[in-house]
């Protein structure tokens, strides 16, 4: 897991992972205000109910990285192995979808 990953390298290394789910844990208003292209919306409160496969690789994102390395940590203790937290889209460099 990325502790305070950076997050235009972690969209990268999820972009260019096959079968990588990139999987944003802000709120849905969060989500519905700006995501990263090819973002699901998996609320950090909906996480420890989640159906994400635990079969492929998870790149978790927030709004500053706090959120992401904690469902990171729920979704290990979940028997979730294939987890990255990569930090906050505070720092994205890229387009959002609005």
């Amino acid at each position: 897991m990325i502790l305070f990953g950076d997050i235009n390298k972690g969209v990268k290394e999820y972009k260019s992972t096959t079968g990588a789910v990139l999987v944003d844990v802000r709120e849905r208003t969060e989500f519905a205000s700006g995501h990263i292209m090819g973002a699901i919306n998996e609320p950090l409160s909906m996480i420890p109910k989640t159906s994400l496969p635990k079969e492929v690789p998870l790149f978790l994102y927030c709004l500053r990285g706090s959120r992401s390395r904690k469902a990171a940590s729920i979704l290990k203790k979940m028997g979730y192995e294939k987890v990255k937290s990569i930090g906050g889209i505070n720092r994205y460099k890229g387009e959002l979808v609005r």
